[in-house]
């Protein structure tokens, strides 16, 4: 079922909304659409009042500790935590209230998938608790995944095989298109219709939503597989293309089908 699911996006400790390939080490050229008012644990409560679960919580770099511990505290069990995850801290962080933790860079070390990873980290904390980010770029025909902040590109390509291998270790997908992540310029069709063949399980899809219509265009594209981010579109971070209380309705009237 194509529900939305929000997102708390964390950069130097406060929430924002940034273009996803402006991000830097270096912070240069960086573009920031928004930067909100209220703390992180206001959204998250927000969403709770809401009973919008599953809500993705991503540190964008170093700084962001307290802030994501402040959004869990006011949603225990309620959120996804991502950004720096690893085999040594994913449970510290399950134990600070995440439902959920996402990985994404360090199971490709040298930008090379480490199946081993996946499976001891997956072992560790059990793959219901776990979500795999496979965000990406688009090179060509195909989709390759990219780390470090979607810095760094890789060679590894997504496919309904490696979803597959994925899939036996965790729980959901995480998936944003970082060449339209903050631009509010439309979705990425081709890809979200390849998640909706690729996918056995649960995927969340981020990247370029700028109406309620991309609502109905994921559930039509996916086949109903595949859930949608807003970020900088929507009021609830400064845009003036999209109603939160519209999605919450959007929501409210897929439960009662």
């Amino acid at each position: 079922m194509t529900v939305f699911r929000p997102c708390i996006d964390l950069h130097q400790g406060q929430v924002k909304q940034i273009v996803g390939g402006t991000l830097s080490d270096a912070g240069d050229g960086l573009r920031t659409n928004f930067v909100a008012e209220h703390g992180p644990a206001w959204y998250a409560q927000r969403y709770r009042d809401d009973g919008l679960r599953g809500g993705h919580v991503i540190k964008l770099g170093p700084g962001n500790d307290t802030a994501a511990r402040e959004a869990l505290a006011a949603w225990p069990g309620g959120l996804h935590l991502g950004g720096g995850i690893d085999l040594d801290n994913a449970r510290d962080w399950l134990e600070a209230g995440a439902e959920k933790v996402i990985v994404t860079s360090w199971l490709f070390p040298q930008g090379v998938f480490a199946q081993e990873r996946l499976a001891s980290l997956s072992a560790a904390i059990g793959s219901e608790r776990l979500v795999v980010d496979v965000s990406c770029r688009r090179r060509g025909d195909d989709w390759l995944i990219a780390i470090d902040r979607w810095q760094t590109v890789t060679a590894v390509a997504l496919s309904g095989p490696l979803l597959a291998e994925l899939a036996r270790h965790c729980s959901e997908f995480l998936v944003h298109a970082a060449d339209v992540e903050g631009l509010c310029r439309g979705i990425d069709h081709d890809l979200v219709s390849a998640l909706g063949r690729w996918s056995t399980i649960p995927c969340v899809y981020a990247g370029g939503a700028k109406a309620l219509e991309d609502l109905v265009a994921v559930e039509r594209l996916s086949g109903g597989a595949v859930a949608l981010t807003y970020g900088s579109a929507l009021d609830l971070f400064g845009g003036a293309r999209v109603r939160y209380a519209d999605l919450v309705g959007w929501n409210l009237a897929r439960r009662q089908r």
